[in-house]
């Protein structure tokens, strides 16, 4: 998926919708909780969109925010202007060129990208390009086909992963997998049941809210303490050798 439009293309969203990013405020910082610790001290996010996620990173040396999409990266440049460890650049993995960064990362992190690429290892192999040795891959994806419904079809998704599948196109890609496993068991139930069973076909923007403000915090603390069987998506960390 490349080109203008791509953003709104793969997440069913304008890219001026400031409001659905507040919807999910705890839900990021929900991820940010999974992703972090992996990061190191310089991050390269794939597919950054509007840099809802990159902007809750503090401390960092470097963080790259990326998108195919030329219209989100000139919003991500406005947005950032005044944050000087933040580049915003266009990249494009069939691109060559656009996968010139200068110095490695410590960590490239992608969040619901991979699942719109058909050569997801091949993917993977060019970003690990650009990680330093001993840096870590972090995807964070669609989980279980048993979810794939119609909103997967209208965004564009190739696939939804299980724990075992991400392992495999790590693999695949020359990467050793550290950390692959479900996460968000209740955000899983719930999208069973509204957009899977119920035949949504996209999230309803009070239903995000309500889960956002109640069901989000209940995620943290209970997955804190136990790991799901299954979830609404599966964290994966790679690392690159």
């Amino acid at each position: 998926m490349s080109g203008e439009g791509a953003f709104t293309r793969a997440t069913g969203r304008a890219l001026e919708d400031a409001g659905a990013a507040a919807d999910r405020r705890r839900y990021r910082a929900y991820q940010l909780e999974l992703i972090a610790p992996h990061c190191g001290r310089s991050v390269l996010e794939i597919g950054a969109g509007q840099g809802d996620f990159a902007a809750q990173f503090e401390g960092l040396d470097r963080v790259v925010v990326t998108d195919v999409d030329p219209d989100a990266v000139a919003a991500m440049a406005r947005r950032f202007a005044d944050r000087a460890e933040i580049e915003a650049r266009r990249l494009d993995l069939d691109d060559p060129a656009s996968l010139e960064i200068g110095a490695p990362v410590s960590a490239v992190v992608a969040i619901n990208v991979l699942e719109h690429i058909d050569a997801d290892a091949d993917a993977l192999r060019r970003l690990a390009g650009l990680v330093e040795p001993g840096g870590r891959v972090v995807m964070f994806v669609p989980g279980y086909p048993r979810l794939y419904g119609e909103f997967d079809r209208l965004v564009g998704h190739v696939r939804r992963y299980t724990p075992a599948t991400l392992s495999l196109a790590f693999e695949r890609a020359g990467l050793r997998p550290v950390e692959v496993r479900p996460v968000n068991l209740l955000g899983g139930l719930a999208w069973w049941a509204t957009v899977r069973r119920g035949g949504v076909g996209s999230p309803n923007p009070r239903l995000v809210r309500a889960y956002d403000r109640w069901l989000v915090p209940t995620t943290r603390f209970v997955e804190r303490r136990v790991r799901p069987p299954f979830g609404q998506s599966v964290l994966g960390v790679a690392a690159v050798t």
